[in-house]
């Protein structure tokens, strides 16, 4: 009760003005806000300690592909002890982005610091993340393993210890992360990074379950880490080959959600990542780094804070990945929630280019707007994708799946199903009062389903936890 009572005194909440204005030059959709009854959430403090506690996902179960026509050699055959019970990536384990190393050497000229811890949430006792338990610099653990350091910016995880020659090799796979995508499906983990804040170029990077960057890599120059335009498809193809579609991570990479495998037939996995300044880019393991739309298609979040005493954590939003489209002539279709408009939008894909160089290209966008949704900061989905051998991921809506959203401004978590309608509003609680002092800013559902994990922060730097709610 006392750590209960200490993680509730020491976060504030924030409420922030929508100041975010330009509008979509598509039709936005428009829901009726029909009265719903707002239940209380209950929560269980699971972690506190984590400064900036930011993107969060369950690991759950990496697919064991049949080799052949498997895309990439997977997790359970090339590290199998990484994802035995209480190991690092346990499938009941969960990640969570933090904004510090606790205790790890910052690697110079790479950026903040920042981790994904990895959590284990099923004890009954709350879980206080003493502050410099990585001093060793790699893969530490403390409270008799309840909480495991996964990666980190320090030297122990530079791109180059496994890809000598990337454009990248001085840059390590976790800086102030804002996003994380697990490729369930064929591949690796995926963080999005603002290493220099939401204005400065951003990162996005392939982890192994070591907490490195890919080792093996499909393309050398880019090993597993992407930063700004340095492993744009001009720089590191071989021999050099224009970008498709234009684009570079030039300001802060503020989400990201798996796309799956390629459209070029590559076998290849592509992420899309959104940036602060609202462009939507793609990145494929072996012809590096593509648009998929300009800089505005999304509210942007550069120039945008909350409110004190947060201003020190980055703005972020909610990618989720939806592969059972019905709209017509849309190959994929991605939900991005834009905090400062209250809004949703909903970016329909298609596939552009000629072989062998298609890529994933913008068909149309359209919005969600209701008066439930207040700072939408994260989104998840209330079932998961975990058995489709080519886009299983945390950030992948299985077939007709609703989505929760968080909501930053009033501590509420709101299901909406595709359409934008509203099913059901919970306001998080502790010990039956209000969330008062705390902020939401990520959500993700269990891989039962049964359990919402959220990350709150304020006030201060040292300030930030993980609570859990049942899903309703």
């Amino acid at each position: 009760m006392k750590l209960r009572h200490y993680f509730i005194t020491t976060l504030v909440a924030v409420c922030v003005v929508c100041s975010w204005a330009q509008k979509s030059e598509h039709s936005a959709t428009s829901q009726s806000d029909e009265t719903q009854e707002i239940v209380n959430l209950h929560a269980h403090v699971v972690a506190i300690g984590i400064p900036g506690a930011s993107a969060i996902s369950q690991v759950d179960t990496f697919l064991n592909n049949p080799v052949p026509p498997a895309c990439a050699h997977p997790i359970p055959t090339l590290f199998p002890s990484y994802i035995q019970s209480g190991a690092v990536l346990d499938p009941n384990r969960i990640l969570v982005g933090s904004q510090s190393n606790f205790g790890a050497s910052l690697a110079t000229g790479a950026g903040a610091e920042g981790s994904f811890l990895s959590i284990d949430p099923s004890g009954p006792s709350v879980l206080n993340i003493p502050k410099d338990f990585a001093q060793s610099g790699d893969q530490a653990s403390a409270l008799a393993g309840a909480v495991q350091m996964f990666s980190a910016n320090s030297p122990h995880w530079y791109n180059g210890v496994n890809n000598p020659s990337a454009t990248t090799a001085s840059y390590t796979g976790v800086s102030n992360p804002l996003g994380l995508s697990n490729n369930n499906a064929f591949g690796r983990l995926w963080p999005a990074n603002a290493p220099f804040g939401d204005s400065g170029v951003g990162s996005s990077s392939i982890l192994d379950p070591t907490g490195l960057p890919l080792h093996g890599a499909p393309n050398p120059l880019i090993g597993g880490v992407y930063v700004a335009s340095l492993t744009n498809r001009d720089v590191v193809t071989t021999p050099p080959q224009p970008q498709v579609i234009p684009g570079s991570l030039s300001t802060g990479a503020v989400g990201t959600a798996f796309l799956g495998p390629s459209p070029d037939d590559t076998c290849k996995a592509v992420f899309a990542v959104v940036t602060a300044d609202g462009a939507i880019v793609q990145e494929n393991t072996l012809k590096g780094l593509d648009g998929i739309a300009s800089a505005g298609t999304v509210a942007p979040l550069l120039g945008q804070e909350w409110n004190p005493p947060n201003k020190f954590v980055e703005p972020r939003l909610g990618v989720l990945m939806n592969p059972y489209t019905a709209t017509p002539g849309a190959a994929w279709q991605l939900f991005i929630s834009e905090p400062f408009s209250n809004t949703i939008a909903v970016v329909n894909l298609a596939v552009f280019g000629t072989a062998p160089n298609q890529v994933f290209g913008l068909n149309s966008v359209s919005r969600i707007s209701s008066d439930w949704l207040d700072l939408p900061v994260d989104l998840t989905p209330v079932k998961r994708d975990a058995s489709n051998m080519n886009w299983a991921s945390n950030t992948t809506m299985d077939d007709g799946s609703d989505f929760y959203v968080a909501n930053r401004g009033n501590n509420t978590i709101v299901r909406m199903r595709q359409d934008g309608s509203v099913v059901a509003v919970g306001r998080v609680t502790v010990d039956t009062g209000p969330l008062n002092n705390a902020s939401l800013n990520g959500v993700a559902t269990s891989t039962d389903g049964t359990t919402i994990y959220v990350t709150v922060t304020g006030p201060g730097r040292g300030k930030g936890g993980v609570l859990a709610v049942p899903a309703f």
